[in-house]
């Protein structure tokens, strides 16, 4: 008898306490630990099968860059211990790596920054931001999974890099493999969680938003800058004391000091820069796990609804819509209201408001500009090349000038969504767009002069003056795919597509502008001077043609029924 009254006055109590917690928590309203553990439950099933194709999709990447890479890279060890030299390009690498490495750290803390503001570290799905942070629990629990999500994420490529980093140094620079891949993960791990971190930050902070925005055109010129730099230093125009400023100028500069560690080539003080390194990222990674749970409610609608948008885009193959729900998230950032004199000639209405639409949009020139830069610097190697190196050099030149001259075409674009908008003009749908690649045209080519006259201020050979040219019919084939019309899913699954070759035809219609004109330029530049011009005059007639008679099927799929 005494046991069980003794059990029942266990019981008693820990009925009392539970009493005494549960009306704490009515008093406080805090119900987190039950929620998440019911959810938790509720969840299992779904929470199984959404392991089991992660899993499967990690598997299946690591067998793929193990295949790939790993055999590859062990093939290239194998030939080098039975004699194969490849030292000679040793030096070229050492030169390139300083200034290199801040290019690509400062350029993925700019990426990863740019990403906070429409999508950021801390982006959780829309029912858990819509509906569980407006229930009585604590923001922290829920987020803060999210946040070491997006860090795991983060370290995958800054890995790969080490691997290949390491690879490099082993083959050229006869470094042990295991002493290259310490010292660059040292940087392939802590940049990325650093970049992770201040994305905090950025989601956070509407004010730290705003600098971004505002810093961004700067710190993507530093970037390419820097990468202008590390390419004058292969060819053997180095800066030294500039280079020593850049490595100690902040930690994308430090993962450098940390990378050259093992080599010859190794600076005074790589031993100091990667404890500072380490430390700083731990002590960024334990802000931000505190700070991920004082992220405004209202920014995190925003991004869970943009994130759900942009992937709801990209399943349906829309990437036109993908990036016009980004141009919508992005409607915080300083607006440009610079107007011109409408013309008093009626035929000149469509160009001024393709100019004044471009004038108020002056990131689209800080993007021509940012592809023109790399297309013009590879014009002078690409015509002192011979043979397959000649026309792949060409080739890739071209396409960053397309990437640089498609920027200016955005107003026949957004006319191009829906042909019904332009019921405003007197002209023919197909013959208004062709009105739509005036202001293209002009302001490109303008572009490539300007940059070809500095090139050639700076010692680029004549090749550079190609370029202009060849802007015409870079600018017709952005008009071509500017009139594609609506995204056609169906030629995925056509029965014409033979199966698996549905995306192939799927991708020669989205980018048909680009893939006929690049092979046709790549081989066209690499004549003489006066018939390479004339190559690009005939291609852009043809193109030209082209995108008249797409327009022509764009307004007659949308013409209105009787």
């Amino acid at each position: 008898m005494s046991g069980d009254a003794e059990a029942n006055a266990n019981a008693d109590a820990r009925s009392g306490d539970e009493a005494e917690a549960t009306a704490e928590k009515v008093e406080t309203g805090d119900w987190t630990d039950e929620t998440l553990e019911l959810l938790r439950a509720l969840r299992a099933p779904h929470r199984r099968s959404r392991a089991g194709q992660i899993g499967y999709a990690v598997y299946s990447f690591v067998l793929f860059v193990l295949s790939w890479g790993g055999l590859f890279s062990l093939g290239l060890f194998a030939n080098a211990s039975m004699g194969a030299d490849y030292t000679a390009d040793g030096p070229r690498l050492l030169a390139a790596l300083p200034s290199g490495v801040c290019a690509l750290s400062l350029g993925l803390m700019l990426m990863v920054a740019r990403d906070a503001l429409w999508r950021g570290p801390v982006v959780a799905p829309r029912a858990t931001v819509d509906w569980l942070l407006m229930q009585p629990v604590r923001p922290g629990p829920v987020l803060r999974p999210w946040f070491w999500v997006s860090c795991v994420i983060a370290v995958v490529p800054g890995l790969l890099a080490a691997a290949a980093a390491a690879v490099a140094l082993g083959l050229m620079e006869k470094v042990p493999f295991g002493s290259a891949l310490g010292w660059a993960l040292i940087g392939g791990i802590c940049v990325p969680l650093l970049a992770t971190a201040g994305a905090v930050l950025v989601e956070r902070s509407t004010r730290v938003a705003r600098w971004v925005r505002r810093g961004s055109p700067v710190v993507a010129l530093l970037v390419m800058l820097l990468a202008v730099q590390s390419v004058l230093a292969v060819l053997g125009h180095r800066v030294t004391g500039l280079e020593r400023a850049e490595l100690w100028s902040g930690p994308w500069g430090w993962s450098a000091l940390a990378g050259l560690a093992p080599t010859h080539a190794a600076l005074p003080g790589g031993w100091v820069a990667a404890p500072l390194l380490a430390v700083l990222t731990v002590l960024a990674l334990l802000w931000a796990h505190r700070a991920a749970a004082g992220i405004p409610l209202g920014s995190l609608r925003l991004r869970a609804r943009t994130a759900a948008g942009v992937a709801a885009a990209l399943r349906t193959a829309e990437l036109r819509s993908a990036r016009l729900v980004l141009a919508q998230a992005d409607q915080h950032g300083r607006k440009v209201r610079m107007r011109i004199p409408p013309p008093s000639r009626a035929a000149l209405i469509v160009p001024w408001r393709d100019l004044t639409a471009l004038l108020r949009a002056p990131s689209r020139f800080g993007r021509a500009v940012l592809f023109a830069v790399p297309a013009l610097l590879l014009a002078g190697p690409a015509a002192d090349a011979r043979g397959a190196d000649r026309v792949l050099l060409t080739a890739l030149a071209v396409a960053l000038g397309y990437l640089g001259v498609a920027q200016l075409a955005e107003p026949a674009r957004v006319e191009a969504d829906d042909p019904r908008r332009a019921g405003w003009s007197p002209y023919p749908y197909a013959k208004l767009m062709l009105r739509h690649a005036l202001v293209p045209t002009v302001a490109s080519v303008l572009l490539m002069t300007i940059g070809a006259a500095v090139a050639t201020a700076l010692g680029e050979s004549a090749a550079v003056w190609l370029a202009p040219v060849a802007a015409l019919p870079l600018t017709a084939a952005a008009l071509v795919n500017a009139v594609r019309g609506p995204s056609r899913q169906e030629l995925m699954y056509t029965p014409r597509g033979a199966g698996s070759m549905g995306p192939f035809i799927f991708l020669a219609w989205y980018a048909a502008g680009p893939l006929t004109t690049v092979p046709a330029l790549a081989f066209a530049l690499g004549s003489r001077p006066v018939t390479a011009a004339l190559w690009c005059l005939l291609i852009a007639a043809v193109l030209m043609y082209w995108s008249y008679q797409r327009a022509l099927t764009l307004s007659g799929r949308h013409r209105p029924k009787d």
